[in-house]
């Protein structure tokens, strides 16, 4: 099999796996089914296009930086008549870098990879409020090797500050490192107890009528792996940079409309 790692950074995240109009919640997480739609977009897919050959793939990820949770507040107005809209609450993971990793054939690793290079629709980690903030690509596809050995061996993605704010605390209770391990959150196998389940293996992503199955999940500890990638310094990365500018008549429709309602 063949393994993608994909990097979610960014200052913030939010993986609901369920959810109602007026509480947005997230998981400490990337979800799944978040996961499988931002490929999904970087391939261009329509969003009730066939989703069967993403779903067989196995998921995991590691939380290299768990970040905090935040809770935001939210007023609304209707454009049109001027009346209050629902009050809401969306919650939110700030500062959280995680691993992700996709295994499966390796002509669909190959596609998504290629797609991550130059994606159809503007990834984002889980609400189109939530850009990357480093490049999500981690390297070539990994032949020949298992999720679990592709999620142990990869380097550690955490930020500088917060490796030498991990470091400080080590110090500080004499212990030889901290973190010593990471946790991994990976699809159970046919043959293994789940330790958790989340409603998030999608089905269809139509807006009509999304559709999730539940996902059996095993949990473990890995020790972190080393801290090089950390440490190196951060590649510039805009994500719109490889946008083309908007034409006149959308530029005023912006204007008119800065949030983007319609």
């Amino acid at each position: 099999m063949t393994v993608l790692l994909l990097r979610l950074a960014g200052p913030l995240q939010s993986w609901g796996s369920a959810a109602r109009f007026a509480r947005r919640s997230t998981e400490n997480a990337p979800t799944k089914s978040g996961v499988l739609g931002l490929l999904a977009a970087a391939e261009g897919r329509p969003r009730g296009a066939d989703l069967s050959d993403l779903a067989a793939l196995r998921f995991g990820v590691r939380i290299d930086q768990p970040g905090s949770r935040l809770r935001d507040f939210q007023t609304a107005h209707h454009a049109d008549s001027g009346k209050a809209m629902p009050l809401s609450e969306r919650f939110y993971l700030t500062d959280a870098v995680f691993v992700a990793a996709v295994e499966g054939d390796r002509g669909l690793i190959m596609r998504l990879d290629l797609a991550l290079t130059r994606p159809y629709y503007l990834p984002y980690l889980g609400r189109r409020s939530c850009p990357p903030s480093r490049p999500i690509r981690m390297g070539d596809p990994i032949e020949d090797a298992t999720l679990e050995e592709a999620l142990s061996s990869a380097a550690w993605q955490a930020s500088p500050w917060y490796v030498r704010e991990q470091d400080r605390a080590a110090r500080r209770t004499g212990s030889r490192r901290a973190p010593e391990d990471l946790d991994l959150m990976i699809d159970c196998l046919p043959s293994e107890i789940p330790h958790l389940q989340f409603r998030d293996q999608p089905l269809s992503f139509a807006p009509e009528h999304r559709q999730y199955g539940l996902r059996g999940v095993r949990t473990e500890h890995v020790p972190v792996p080393s801290t090089a990638a950390a440490a190196a310094p951060v590649p510039g990365h805009d994500p719109t940079a490889g946008l083309r500018p908007a034409p006149p008549a959308a530029r005023t429709r912006s204007a008119e409309d800065p949030h983007g309602n319609r």
